[in-house]
């Protein structure tokens, strides 16, 4: 099997899904972030204060490049599509989910979430973000997902078949 990359907005629910997805699926589970974070041993808020944003995202690249492309499940960190040759990467090595999710829906997913860097600023600029965005998760997407109203169990079940008629 082609190893599934999710990709979306940050609160989009990749990692709760890929995680079960992965049962469902027999296959290893990773999360780009927390790859970041045992590399650098140093959060994503430290790197972000730290090192900047653009060192993260060239850490980002890095890990991508060297995740596996076979049968393994994949959450990748809401800002991986920034770069070109990220979006490249994913539209090349993986078959590719984008997990759809409202602005609505985040802001009530991440009300009280203090640990996402580029979440903690005005409203009007983490809209701006999501807006900036989508059309780079579209330009990735072999599938998209809409999430809003659905359960993790049926999302599951929605890329499941998506992977049947891949």
């Amino acid at each position: 099997m082609k190893s599934i990359c999710l990709i979306g907005f940050m609160g989009s629910g990749k990692t709760t899904l890929g995680k079960e997805l992965a049962k469902k699926l027999d296959a290893v589970f990773l999360d780009t972030d927390e790859e970041i974070i045992k590399w650098r041993q140093m959060g994503i808020p430290e790197i972000f204060q730290v090192e900047g944003e653009k060192r993260f995202r060239e850490y980002e690249t890095e890990v991508l490049k060297g995740l596996p492309q076979k049968d393994t499940v994949i959450a990748t960190g809401g800002g991986i599509i920034e770069a070109k040759m990220n979006r490249d990467i994913l539209n090349n090595d993986f078959f590719t989910v984008y997990l759809k999710t409202s602005f609505k829906e985040i802001k009530q997913r991440l009300a009280f979430d203090k640990n996402r860097p580029l979440w903690n600023q005005e409203m009007e600029k983490k809209q701006q973000l999501y807006e900036n965005r989508q059309s780079m998760y579209e330009e990735c997407a072999d599938q998209i997902i809409q999430t809003d109203d659905y359960s993790t169990e049926r999302m599951v079940q929605m890329i499941m078949k998506c992977i049947v008629h891949y």
